[in-house]
């Protein structure tokens, strides 16, 4: 006998998190069957510093019919091919996570190894001349370029104004039926025998009833933590930055296409561009620098006219025990926090938002279905914390104390495993359904210094001067697609100036 479908889904919260998953669920769970509700108040702020992205953004903006001009337009946005990591390996030092591949595999070869066997002999150019992402980016270029449509793809994802994109979501979700609630939740009423949440009360005293609660409450965790005490999983140890300190500043000249990633004595700092304005924040350990004193270096490194106020958050990176516990899913910073390093955030929510669709439960809420959320959500967070934990560990500076601690902290042996394996032959294996691919450990193991003490011998299969010319001409014709691009700022105005 099958169950009774879920007829009344509550999401408490508003912010990125909350208007995504409205947007989502109006757009696959019938109108006529149920009925989508989001609380929010005015009078709680959202933490909105996840103004940049990775590709998968596209996938979620498709999945809704979003058109794409229509939404940078209205959230300020501009494109994004990657990110810039500056003083990481050592001060003074860049390089480039951009997004894509590098080069083109040859016979089955993977193209890094490929490169690693030409570099030892010093016949080929820096790894970067091979990914296409990369070369527009240093030259300020852009145009969609997708697959099949020229030699070389430009995978693509935005930056963007948070705020202006909650609302651009509201507006979408609320032309699908969705009920806004404004109100603060001062309580949350459950069963008493099985702890399912009933309902949440206001301040004001209303009910709102539910049967799936998707909690987007931020770092409070107000279903999943405050009512259901999910636990959570601190990974400071790993990642010991645990405040920020955030400020938009007047645009400076002509926005770039690619995020900066800047390291300081004491974390890194972000540099964000906009058509508007530039987001600006210092990710820092407390331990290492005090509050004050991080936002002081902020100030000193801006650039352009500082608009507002600096903002003080706190977090502890981690993730919750559960994520899907009884008739709740977490959301968002409800459901964990890493740092933007990656500007993996919006990504994580969009994940999440996925593996509820495809498990979306009937009223009798199997068990088994929340046990599979819960392990795909732990294997994508532990999956971009390992990325991000090597960023920091893999680096030869020793000029402050913060430094000194990550470069010799102990890692999660799964980033133990990836790394040893590594600097031997340069062998790279993704586990399940990680997210980041081949191209992108690549891009930061040989940024950050960790290079193979041998390549693969496999490669020795071809020709060496062959493959060197193939390499040649594969330079010049990504710098060739790279010259016919408009620019990033003439772009933008031709198709997606903000209104």
């Amino acid at each position: 006998m099958t169950a009774l479908p879920v007829r009344e889904v509550v999401i408490v919260g508003g912010g990125t998190a909350g208007w995504m998953a409205a947007a989502a669920l109006s757009r696959f769970l019938p109108r006529a069957r149920t009925r989508i509700r989001l609380v929010e108040s005015e009078e709680i702020g959202t933490v909105g510093v996840g103004e940049a992205t990775i590709p998968t953004i596209q996938t979620f903006n498709r999945m809704l019919g979003i058109d794409e001009d229509a939404f940078v337009a209205a959230t300020g946005g501009t494109f994004k091919l990657g990110i810039q990591f500056e003083h990481w390996r050592a001060v003074g030092d860049r390089y480039f996570h951009p997004f894509g591949q590098f080069g083109q595999d040859i016979d089955g070869l993977s193209f890094h190894q490929l490169f690693l066997k030409l570099a030892g002999q010093r016949r080929c150019a820096d790894l970067w001349h091979y990914a296409p992402c990369a070369v527009a980016a240093s030259a300020g270029r852009f145009a969609r370029v997708a697959e099949g449509e020229a030699p070389f793809p430009l995978p693509y994802a935005f930056h963007f104004d948070a705020g202006r994109y909650a609302r651009f979501l509201r507006d979408y979700a609320e032309a699908r039926g969705v009920e806004r609630i404004e109100g603060r939740v001062a309580d949350v009423a459950q069963h008493a025998d099985t702890g399912f949440v009933q309902a949440v009360r206001l301040a004001d005293g209303r009910r709102v009833d539910g049967e799936l609660f998707v909690d987007c409450s931020g770092f409070r965790g107000l279903l999943i933590e405050g009512a259901l005490a999910s636990g959570y999983e601190d990974w400071r140890h790993w990642l010991p930055c645990d405040r920020a300190v955030a400020v938009p500043t007047a645009r400076d000249g002509a926005p770039v296409p690619y995020t900066r990633a800047i390291a300081q004595g004491a974390g890194w700092q972000w540099r964000i561009p906009l058509q508007h304005r530039t987001g600006n924040g210092y990710v820092y350990s407390s331990a290492h620098v005090d509050d004050d004193a991080a936002q002081a270096a902020l100030l000193d490194a801006v650039e352009g006219e500082v608009l507002a106020e600096p903002r003080r958050l706190s977090f502890v990176t981690g993730r919750r025990r559960r994520f899907w516990n009884r008739n709740v899913v977490a959301l968002g910073l409800a459901g964990g926090f890493l740092e933007p390093l990656e500007s993996t955030s919006i990504h994580l929510i969009q994940t999440g938002i996925a593996k509820l669709l495809a498990l979306f439960p009937d009223a009798g809420f199997s068990p088994v279905e929340a046990e599979e959320y819960d392990r795909l959500m732990r294997g994508a967070y532990d999956g971009v914390r390992d990325f991000i934990i090597l960023h920091y560990h893999a680096t030869q500076r020793d000029d402050t104390p913060f430094w000194r601690h990550v470069r010799t902290m102990e890692v999660p042996d799964s980033l133990r495993r990836k790394i040893e394996l590594f600097r031997v032959h340069g062998r790279f294996f993704r586990y399940d359904d990680e997210l980041f691919s081949l191209a992108s450990w690549t891009a930061v193991l040989l940024g950050q210094g960790i290079v193979p003490a041998a390549y693969d011998p496999v490669v020795d299969v071809l020709d060496e001067d062959r493959l060197a010319g193939t390499l040649e001409r594969l330079r010049h014709a990504i710098l060739a697609q790279t010259r016919a691009m408009p620019s990033h700022a003439d772009f933008i105005a031709r198709h997606c100036a903000a209104r």
